[in-house]
């Protein structure tokens, strides 16, 4: 099956119109006719099979014949977590943390973030890409950039995990994960987050854990945490 995306279709619509570029891309590249069927999610749970009732590269139009709805999981994972210095590693893990099924992203700036300076637009096309691509439902959240310090200052409901390097007691994170709860966690840039960082993350409650016995790149720390929320909560 090939997924299209139309943020823009809701779910009681009888008749849709894909913008100028879709419809080119339909029509002329994917060579569809009148009368063939489209799956396309709106991102918010919703898969719908809409028919093309008219071939137009300009304005294709369709008319909605099925709509199924599919609910979130039980769970809620989201992942703060400072963008790499290369893009291409935060945007691989943008695609396989997608492909898992994460439900929120933050990109959090600290003290040792080696990039300040956060563009999300091509950030969002990688995950409307990869829930395509993986035929998922529900587009990720992807969060404004925002500094550690801010981020802290939030009010985060369930339960709250900071994954450091730092010597001291700490959990191995699949140990410490209670099924089917919501779950936020602060992975850090690649030199770390600041002694002070830290232990304002420590006095905000969020709790201390291991990832493993090797030190895991930003990126790799993020895929590795998301699996383990994931495989958690699988029955």
């Amino acid at each position: 099956m090939q997924l299209f995306y139309a943020p823009e279709l809701t779910a009681d619509q009888k008749e849709f119109f894909f913008d100028k570029e879709e419809s080119k891309h339909i029509i002329k590249v994917l060579r569809k006719k009148t009368g063939d069927i489209l799956h396309v999610t709106n991102g918010l749970g919703f898969l719908m099979e809409l028919q093309i009732t008219l071939e137009s590269e300009r304005k294709c139009a369709t008319q909605v014949l099925k709509v199924t709805e599919y609910p979130q999981p039980n769970y809620r994972i989201h992942l703060a977590v400072a963008p790499t210095k290369m893009n291409e590693r935060f945007e691989w893990f943008l695609e396989k943390a997608t492909e898992m099924g994460i439900q929120e992203i933050t990109p959090i700036i600290c003290e040792h973030s080696e990039r300040k300076i956060i563009k999300t637009e091509r950030f969002e096309k990688i995950i409307q890409s990869a829930m395509k691509q993986s035929l998922q439902f529900h587009l990720p959240l992807l969060n404004a950039p925002i500094s550690l310090k801010e981020f802290l200052k939030k009010d985060i409901e369930g339960h709250k995990y900071i994954a450091h390097c730092e010597d001291g007691a700490k959990k191995l994170l699949k140990n410490s994960i209670p099924k089917n709860e919501k779950y936020t966690l602060l992975i850090g840039p690649e030199g770390d987050f600041s002694s002070a960082e830290i232990q304002v993350a420590l006095q905000r409650n969020y709790q201390p854990v291991s990832l493993g016995h090797t030190r895991l790149r930003t990126e790799t720390a993020a895929v590795v945490a998301c699996h383990s929320f994931v495989f958690t909560n699988e029955d």
